[in-house]
């Protein structure tokens, strides 16, 4: 058994009654204009104009303390020191201590012996 065919279903009908189409024109590229590059893409490789001031951080506090719940804290500094406190009183003296570190840490004061470059 076969199927029936079935109609198609778009009808391709001739509409250009006679007429001819002109040629698409060619698109024009203005004189000094690069080829292939989208607008406002710099061509030329230049270097990171935001170049650092040669600081960067090396101890962070972190602070979570959401109305109505219980306040958090962390210290975590490049030299290993990793410390974390819960509650109010304990996220005060994490704070005390985390600035203390600031003039104790290895990283951020020469240690004795050496001489600064």
């Amino acid at each position: 058994m076969t199927a029936p065919s079935r109609p198609p279903l778009k009808s391709i009908t001739d509409t250009s009654n006679g007429r001819q189409h002109a040629d698409p024109a060619a698109a024009r590229t203005v004189v000094g204009e690069p080829k292939g590059v989208a607008e406002g893409v710099p061509i030329a490789v230049r270097p990171d104009p935001q170049t650092g001031d040669g600081r960067y951080p090396v101890a962070w506090l972190h602070i979570c303390a959401p109305r109505g719940t219980v306040p958090t804290a962390t210290s975590k500094c490049l030299c290993g020191r990793d410390r974390s406190a819960v509650g109010k009183a304990r996220v005060f003296a994490l704070i005390t201590d985390h600035e203390a570190h600031r003039d104790a840490c290895p990283l951020r004061t020469p240690q004795k012996g050496r001489t600064a470059a």
